[in-house]
């Protein structure tokens, strides 16, 4: 199993899924994780659905409710990949709700911009939690919580809004023994890393990943910011041609 680094959007989660598992009777069951992409919201999602055996489904733009009801109910093995269709829309639901009520386990659903084009997609979701009263957490884009105000029975039902923070320095010490294993980074370049980063923490895995290897070309066992001097480093911008 990969290793994991404890960054703070996966504490942000985990507290999240604690809150709303906890919850009392009447508060609503949605979460809401938001943010630009790269700032590891997946990777956390997933991290934490696996702890706490939730439901995990990761929309795609071309799916309709019937495919989301079916991804959804082959997650839970009540229905197969190349098997015959689970069922009709309704009964579907039915199948999802009555699982997430008796298992007691969480739903995520991550890239959610997705069902935000169609109201029938936003309204599936929302129908999901009414008839399970299940925690679902909720996945995607920076102006996700925007995009949800134009349905408001499903906004007022959202708990926990979670903006995924950008990429720390302490968040960098975390990544760097996973990505940069067996060199020992300093706190300088770390921050340099960061500050090039514009928030993201996959811009920082990719760094170190690259300080690594040319630090297996060097013979480097440790590597500050003077070390590292003007070697290229990733920021996500494209190259410019030469004039």
């Amino acid at each position: 199993m990969s290793q994991v680094a404890q960054i703070h959007n996966l504490d942000l989660v985990r507290i999240a899924v604690e809150k709303l598992n906890g919850r009392q009777v009447g508060l609503p069951g949605f979460a809401c994780l938001y943010g630009p992409a790269g700032y590891a919201k997946t990777t956390s999602l997933v991290t934490v659905g696996n702890a706490t055996r939730a439901y995990y489904i990761q929309m795609r733009s071309a799916w309709s409710r019937k495919s989301m009801l079916e991804n959804i109910l082959i997650e839970m093995s009540l229905a197969s990949r190349n098997g015959k269709s689970p069922g009709t829309i309704p009964q579907m639901l039915d199948q999802v709700t009555q699982q997430l009520s008796a298992s007691g386990r969480p739903l995520i659903i991550d890239e959610f911009d997705h069902c935000c084009r169609s109201d029938n997609m936003v309204e599936l979701v929302r129908d999901i939690y009414e008839g399970s009263q299940a925690t679902i957490i909720i996945a995607g884009e920076e102006m996700l919580p925007q995009k949800l105000k134009r349905w408001e029975r499903f906004h007022s039902r959202v708990l926990s809004w979670i903006p995924a923070q950008p990429v720390s320095l302490q968040d960098a010490r975390a990544l760097a023994p996973i990505y940069c294993n067996g060199v020992q980074v300093g706190d300088d370049l770390l921050q340099h890393l960061v500050n090039l980063s514009g928030g993201s923490v996959r811009r920082v895995c990719v760094n170190l990943a690259g300080i690594q290897e040319e630090a297996a070309i060097e013979g480097w066992d440790s590597v500050g910011r003077g070390q590292w001097a003007d070697r290229p480093l990733y920021t996500g911008e494209a190259p410019r041609r030469a004039a």
